[in-house]
């Protein structure tokens, strides 16, 4: 890459500026990472992380910076959805095509080691060093103990914001004259419990599925681990009937999971204490726009775009971000400016498809997965998508199996939807499913339906 080297902050030592920081020092540049909490390599994990779900986007970002291989170590491959539906024999519906797969990974495993191969890199961390302020035009940042105390002044060529949906320095852009900002927190809350491995260290469930209970207004999701552990998250509202706020005591917690999780029984202890030791945390979709300010700051991953974690696309999307920014450091060279620039104008519309998707995907897995006319829809799509591939590639295997854009899944995803819906009012479907005027008629459809 040929850049002037450059003295480059990022603020948060997360996946993402973890990932940027061993990037820019392949580029050349000095590297110093700011985080406020301790380095966690040396703590133990807080029990408030859902498993990642590495998918295709991810790994070209890890590909490209050297790191993919190590990466697939700590990783598990999974092909299909476990569905545990009340009443019906576990079924599974397989991810995509043959060998294709999403890998369940330990966000606190991932992190450390992310760390170290940044360290490795030339990358300097600076952890439990609070970031105050920071002043946009001239790039510098303010640190200290506390908000009131003295505070240490560092002067950096640029500066990038990996640090969070709650971001400090998005904090300050937003006071700027015309920066639009949103957060939306949906009514639906999770806590991170565990089923823990067999005595002889074996998974409890099928270890190559994402396992899924869908109820409705809530959910219970798992996710293995390569210790025999699944790690596992329950959506559910914070109040109402069926909320966290009615499982206020150890009764009902387990009476809750006694009637909706029978499957998961055998671990009943271990999640009842689970549930009451850790945390309830909330979801928020963020937008905001502009990213950057001149060619001095700009923000990475969540805290541009945070979404809810429900297309498994967070990390991959804040990776697909650093992707976006090499491939422009390598077009423009030394004009930050122009990097910035093309950097927030081509991934902002992406960030919002994918914000709108993964929210649409949270209505779907809870209540629509178990659902015998979305079943079949899907049975229908998946039995033309085999007939023509080339017509038919479904919105999850855009997003999650290909790094065509977001904005594009979400555009071809409707034209789908719109097509379906038509199919669905066809007589007798359920028994004529897979017969060729089935097949005529979406080609009819799909004849009819400009894609622009």
């Amino acid at each position: 890459m040929n850049q002037s080297p450059k003295n480059i902050a990022i603020v948060g030592s997360g996946l993402i500026g973890a990932l940027l920081a061993i990037y820019l020092r392949k580029a050349g540049h000095k590297v110093t990472v700011f985080d406020r909490r301790p380095d966690i390599r040396t703590v133990e994990f807080s029990g408030r992380s859902i498993n990642l779900a590495m998918s295709d986007r991810g790994w070209k970002a890890l590909e490209g910076a050297g790191i993919d291989t190590e990466v697939r170590k700590i990783a598990i491959p999974l092909y299909k959805r476990a569905m545990h539906v009340i009443g019906k024999p576990l079924y599974y519906q397989y991810y995509g095509k043959e060998g294709e797969a999403i890998w369940s990974i330990s966000r606190g495993v991932l992190n450390r080691r992310m760390i170290d191969l940044a360290e490795k890199a030339g990358a300097v961390f600076r952890f439990e060093e609070k970031v105050w302020d920071v002043d946009l035009p001239t790039a510098q940042l303010f640190t200290g103990e506390t908000e009131k105390g003295a505070w240490k002044t560092y002067r950096f060529d640029h500066i990038f914001g990996c640090d969070g949906a709650f971001s400090r320095i998005r904090h300050k852009m937003q006071r700027r004259s015309r920066f639009d900002y949103s957060q939306d927190f949906i009514d639906v809350g999770y806590k991170e419990l565990t089923i823990p491995p067999n005595a002889d260290g074996t998974h409890k469930l099928d270890r190559h599925s994402f396992h899924i209970w869908p109820r409705g207004r809530f959910m219970f999701i798992a996710m293995p681990n390569l210790d025999g552990s699944f790690t596992c998250t329950l959506f559910m509202p914070f109040e109402g009937e069926i909320s966290f706020e009615k499982l206020n005591t150890k009764e009902a917690t387990r009476s809750f999971f006694t009637e909706y999780f029978p499957s998961v029984m055998q671990d009943i202890d271990n999640l009842c204490d689970d549930f009451f030791r850790n945390p309830t945390s909330a979801l928020v979709t963020i937008k905001c726009y502009p990213w950057t300010y001149w060619d001095k700051i700009a923000l990475v991953g969540d805290s541009a775009h945070a979404v809810v974690p429900f297309f498994g696309q967070g990390m991959n999307a804040g990776f697909e971000d650093i992707t976006e920014l090499v491939s422009l450091m390598e077009a423009h060279g030394d004009d930050w400016e122009a990097i910035f620039r093309d950097y927030q104008e081509h991934r902002k519309p992406n960030a919002d498809a994918i914000a709108e998707l993964s929210y649409r995907n949270f209505m779907e897995m809870s209540s629509r997965t178990a659902d015998p006319q979305f079943l079949l829809q899907k049975k229908i799509e998946r039995h033309f998508a085999e007939q023509y591939p080339e017509k038919w590639i479904p919105a999850y295997s855009r997003v999650t199996f290909s790094d065509r854009p977001y904005a594009e899944a979400l555009q071809i995803g409707d034209r789908q939807e719109t097509i379906m819906k038509e199919v669905m009012k066809m007589p007798d479907l359920e028994n004529r499913w897979d017969k060729p005027e089935v097949t005529r008629r979406i080609l009819e459809l799909l004849e009819e339906t400009p894609t622009e």
